[in-house]
């Protein structure tokens, strides 16, 4: 991009009068540079990784991505060249891309991933994205689902079942590290979380938009969370809520009304995630409908219990009783007493934790190679 980085310092030194005649001028010489640049492309021989507008999950599941792809031999582009580019290969993180019929007009093989999204359950934007799925399949080349549930969902749309491929939303193992108790006591000295509490964590986004958040998501569960917490309460001295990212103002004022302390530290750089698990005894999944969640292997990879709903990935990986614990859909006083559980037997949770953390081993983004591997053989061209 040194063309782009050389018209952009002469237009910032140019006169204010002439800067108009000089933005035009450069954005043609600039469409010229890039056409001439992406002809010489080989087809199908560069990966396009479109990000959603968010900040949040999808756009770190693009980075691991972008670093997987180029582990494996295949060349990613700039998104910059995207518009300039013919037949290449484009993968969208999020489905609910396709809602913009833009994407049908791209000459380009084209994949996606396919999270979450269960249609019929009263969430309109799902219901859009599987009949766009259904017209549409046969202009797509791939898909990634992260559990078994989404996988027989895509395959009901009729697309050809060799062009989906079951790949879990994988977990960074350098970011997360199985907790000692120095660790423990050094992120709780560092978030003010008194060493006697009991921590419960929850790192979602579980409200309506990119605000407060003081709408519930209901898909998330925040309200069966909550339930949860008020049973907690109960039974558990010295309970304590730690809490991240955004759009979390439902949560936060249902446990102002219960009288439970908790903080909330937003992180926007995702590796420093892996220190907050390091101050917690129990993460509690309570969500409703899952692509994921991440917390799944990220709570395993730290050595920290999972007590979960039967959602998502959490449903292929964990084993109840083995390497965490898994409740219905909606069962607050199931997630409350494996909770209390875990609390009370911590001294015997080492072969659980043991085998939480080879799951998430086994499902790192390191281990997942083969597996995209095979999804961008047919989609991508490249030496192999």
């Amino acid at each position: 991009m040194r063309g782009y980085s050389v018209i952009q310092q002469a237009w910032t030194k140019a006169p204010a009068p002439l800067r108009p005649v000089m933005r035009k001028l450069g954005r043609s010489i600039l469409r010229v540079a890039f056409h001439q640049a992406t002809s010489h492309w080989q087809p199908h021989s560069r990966l396009f990784l479109m990000s959603d507008s968010s900040f949040w999950v999808i756009s770190w599941e693009m980075r691991e991505l972008a670093a997987i792809a180029q582990r494996i031999g295949v060349r990613v582009a700039d998104l910059r060249w995207l518009k300039h580019a013919k037949n290449q290969a484009v993968f969208y993180g999020s489905h609910f891309q396709l809602l913009e019929n833009e994407w049908l007009e791209q000459p380009h093989r084209l994949g996606t991933a396919y999270f979450h999204g269960r249609p019929g359950t009263g969430v309109p934007g799902f219901d859009m994205a599987y009949d766009n799925l259904r017209q549409h399949h046969e202009q797509i080349h791939r898909i990634q689902v992260t559990h078994t549930e989404m996988h027989d969902l895509v395959i009901s749309s009729g697309i050809a079942p060799e062009k989906v491929f079951l790949i879990p939303i994988g977990v960074n193992l350098s970011y997360f590290h199985t907790q000692i108790p120095e660790s423990r006591r050094r992120a709780r000295a560092q978030y003010g979380i008194p060493e006697s509490a009991v921590v419960v964590g929850s790192f979602q986004k579980d409200g309506v938009g990119w605000g407060e958040g003081l709408q519930p998501k209901l898909v998330k569960g925040p309200d069966v969370f909550l339930r949860a917490i008020e049973i907690l309460k109960s039974c558990v001295s010295e309970l304590f809520v730690l809490l991240s990212g955004p759009a979390r103002g439902y949560v936060k004022a249902g446990l102002e009304r219960l009288g439970v302390p908790y903080r909330h530290y937003f992180l926007e750089h995702y590796p420093e995630m892996g220190q907050l698990y390091q101050a917690l005894d129990v993460y509690i999944v309570a969500s409703r409908l899952e692509g994921g969640p991440k917390a799944v292997l990220e709570s395993m990879a730290s050595g920290v219990p999972l007590v979960t709903t039967q959602v998502g990935q959490a449903v292929d990986l964990v084993q109840h009783g083995q390497n965490g614990w898994v409740v219905e859909v909606e069962d607050a006083e199931g997630l409350a007493y494996w909770a209390e559980y875990v609390v009370s037997h911590k001294d015997s949770l080492a072969d659980v934790i043991r085998r939480a953390r080879q799951t998430a081993e086994d499902n790192s983004y390191e281990a997942q190679l083969p597996l995209w591997k095979s999804f961008m053989q047919g989609f991508v061209e490249w030496e192999q």
